[in-house]
């Protein structure tokens, strides 16, 4: 599908398993998309779902030449099918989040001179001085973690600093591993990107800057002053905040599009390159997400999506710099405990049916009679526990609910977590207040209405089949009038609007104010009992 003669806006995504690049007309109307699928497209790295897992299950990687040879892929697709690269005005991308790149030595002089007659990935085949880049997937760094929080003074101070606590998979642990274990290596980078900024450089020809907004994933930013911490870089490696480089600001324009893209495939002098952020902020574009929205993704995990303005970061969750207004924040929350647990008690109790599901919850009373449940078949993350557990309206732990109850109670329970989690990060419900649903359960109207309820908030749900790639579409036309303080909503007032699903229900409010504070207190008890004691049925 050729893209037509009007100006447009490109947005690349460079997921886990994926590239997949968006071309959005004026009218914000998608006119082109493609994508290059790491594992069948580029069989000759032999990852499976887009990475390596490594014999100590731990190690989880992605070779980066794959991601130079999919953009390389990806844009002679894009050449051969017409696309008019002269017309694109603007771009922006994302990257998995954590994930990071490590340029070698003398990698900024070739970068800046790369030849229009060659494919990127034999031009940079010897610029990395670490070929295959830790991904958001690993977990092997917990002694550095363990190291970094001591050197801040704990677990609290680290998230007061940088909006999280130590994170295996965030940045600044895997270089403080990298530097522990391969010293001469760590010597021989002269400068460390994370995925997005990485993708960005490749663009420019030159090294891009960490957008505020990813460079909050790392443990690394002071998240208030959005300047890099000066004991978090130095309990990781040292010499590390020149390997960095700045911090800017997600709407920043970087520069033009290099030589190298205007030569090779026609793109303008003009086009210019807005920062590149992570995946997950530039989902928050993609949903137009404004002051108060939530969005929950409700699928294999739950994910919610918060714009908060006043931040208190937790031991658990995560609070990022806002990538579409500077003076906001978001927050993540991620529940491990999503589809098949509720998967698992659609079977035990309404005979693996979703219709006698939505009955239950239908033919039950909102506040379950005062009985709450707490489902974690696997370890939660948030809060640490696991197992089932379940009290009556006495707070007394009971051994089974009947199956309408107990399919209540698991609904009831999982959007009171989440709503509690979400407080806990400075989330204020407001007048205004919308919350945005996605993924599998999202479809099921009766759910809808439970979290609808607890949340005292209309529910809507909105297709985010590419929220990533448009949300750095949108933001590159964003970028381009951010100056002038226009703000994102305004850009994209044309977009399509979510659908309403579901209002709260008359005095549901009044119900679950009671019922949020029992819960509350009932999960500390749930996290006092030793977790070997109640591993799951």
């Amino acid at each position: 599908m050729a893209a037509s003669a009007a100006p447009c806006y490109l947005g690349w995504d460079f997921s886990t398993q994926q590239l997949k690049v968006i071309a959005i007309d004026e009218q914000l109307r998608v006119i082109y998309e493609d994508n290059i699928h790491f594992d069948k497209d580029l069989p000759e790295f032999g990852t499976h779902c887009g990475i390596h897992v490594h014999s100590d299950k731990l190690t989880v990687t992605s070779p980066v030449l794959m991601w130079v040879k999919a953009l390389d892929m990806i844009l002679e697709k894009m050449k051969s099918s017409g696309f008019n690269f002269s017309h694109v005005r603007a771009f922006s991308g994302a990257g998995q989040q954590h994930g990071s790149v490590y340029w070698k030595e003398g990698a900024s002089q070739i970068l800046n001179n790369l030849s229009p007659d060659l494919p990127l990935h034999q031009l940079l085949k010897a610029c990395f001085s670490v070929s295959d880049s830790p991904v958001w997937m690993d977990s092997s760094t917990t002694t550095q973690c363990l190291s970094l929080e001591k050197a801040v003074g704990g677990a609290q101070h680290l998230a007061n600093i940088t909006g999280s606590r130590a994170c295996e998979r965030f940045t600044g642990n895997q270089i403080a591993k990298i530097y522990s274990q391969n010293p001469e290596v760590y010597a021989q980078t002269e400068r460390i990107s994370v995925v997005s900024s990485f993708a960005a450089s490749l663009f420019l020809s030159a090294y891009a800057p960490i957008d505020y907004c990813d460079g909050s994933g790392m443990n690394l930013l002071q998240i208030c002053d959005k300047i890099w911490s000066t004991a978090c870089l130095n309990a990781c490696a040292p010499g590390l905040e020149e390997k960095l480089g700045p911090v800017v600001p997600s709407s920043s324009v970087l520069g033009s599009v290099s030589p190298y893209y205007i030569q090779r495939y026609g793109f303008s002098p003009d086009c210019k390159v807005v920062a590149f952020t992570g995946d997950n902020p530039a989902s928050l574009a993609g949903m137009k997400l404004e002051e108060g929205d939530i969005a929950i993704s409700l699928g294999t995990s739950d994910t919610l999506f918060l714009w908060i303005k006043e931040p208190t970061p937790a031991l658990e969750g995560h609070i990022f710099c806002n990538p579409v207004d500077s003076q906001a924040y978001m927050a993540l929350l991620c529940f491990k405990n999503g589809s098949l647990i509720r998967e698992r008690i659609r079977d035990d109790c309404a005979s693996g049916s979703w219709d006698e599901f939505s009955k239950a919850l239908k033919c039950t009373v909102i506040g379950n009679d005062g009985n709450l449940g707490f489902y974690f078949d696997v370890i939660e993350i948030t809060p640490e526990a696991v197992g089932i557990h379940r009290f009556n309206r006495d707070n007394n732990k009971v051994p089974d609910f009947p199956k309408e109850v107990e399919i209540r109670a698991l609904m009831e329970g999982q959007f009171m977590a989440k709503r509690i989690h979400a407080e806990k990060l400075g989330y204020k419900i407001m007048p205004r207040t919308r919350i945005l649903a996605t993924g599998g359960a999202s479809y099921n109207k009766e759910i809808l209405q439970v979290l609808s309820d607890v949340f005292s908030a209309p529910v809507y749900t909105i297709d985010t089949a590419n929220s990533a790639c448009l949300g750095c579409a949108y933001r590159a036309i964003h970028g381009l009038v951010a100056e002038t303080s226009m703000s994102l909503v305004e850009v994209v007032k044309l977009a399509p609007e979510p659908r309403l699903v579901v209002t709260p229900t008359a005095g549901a409010n009044q119900i679950y104010q009671p019922l949020l504070k029992r819960y509350a207190e009932l999960e500390q008890k749930v996290l006092c009992s030793p977790i070997s004691s109640h591993r799951a049925k």
